[in-house]
């Protein structure tokens, strides 16, 4: 667990390249392709976050939190593990696994890509009034198109019901809320043992 928790956005690096070339030898059109491409593009944007450059942590932690530990609360590399992972990990996989048979699941998902590009953005660099911080570019280069285009073909071609529609949104406010925000909150511990390295810091030329 304690690999997992430091190199888990190394693994979903590698879990990037797999799945694209498992996309050029199986050639999906459509949701389905869309799908498996919202799902590389978290596995990207979270290795923005915290690989490279990376500093997202102590970014979230004092910009967000005006935390005086930002190395560890309130996100920890514990909480990221499981919001990155359990959370995002498997219902963008699962979204993409079952595509149409699912569709409300797919429309939630997009949302929290929404809810990225919303959160980097805007409301990162205006609270810490920045131009950039990790996990903006593939925000604006990945999820922003994806969702575009996703919501479009949906509407386009009328796949789901009024019931998908209300499912996915209620879903996709949840896993945004409820999968993001409040587990960092229920999960943080000023004497959690789970540290950022000094890496996820926010370097001094970056900071206010």
């Amino acid at each position: 667990m304690h690999f997992l928790r430091l190199h888990w956005f190394d693994v979903g690096l590698v879990l990037a390249i797999l799945t694209g070339a498992s996309l050029l030898i199986t050639h999906p059109t459509g949701l389905s392709l869309l799908l498996w491409l919202s799902l590389i593009a978290l596995f990207l944007h979270q290795f923005e976050e915290y690989r490279f450059p990376g500093y997202f942590p102590g970014m979230m932690n004092t910009v967000m939190f005006s935390s005086q530990h930002p190395d560890r609360y309130p996100l920890n590399t514990q909480t990221a593990l499981i919001v990155n992972v359990l959370v995002g990990w498997l219902s963008f996989f699962l979204a993409a696994l079952f595509n149409e048979q699912a569709i409300w699941l797919g429309i939630a998902t997009m949302l929290v890509s929404v809810g990225n590009c919303f959160a980097h953005i805007v409301l990162f660099n205006i609270r810490g009034k920045t131009r950039y911080n990790p996990g903006m570019l593939t925000a604006i280069l990945f999820f922003l198109p994806l969702a575009v285009v996703f919501y479009g073909w949906v509407i386009q071609h009328h796949a789901a019901t009024a019931p998908d529609w209300i499912l996915g949104i209620v879903l996709g406010v949840a896993l945004n809320y409820l999968g993001i925000f409040k587990m960092i909150d229920w999960l943080k511990n000023e004497q959690t043992p789970y540290i950022f390295p000094a890496r996820s810091m926010v370097p001094r030329s970056s900071s206010h």
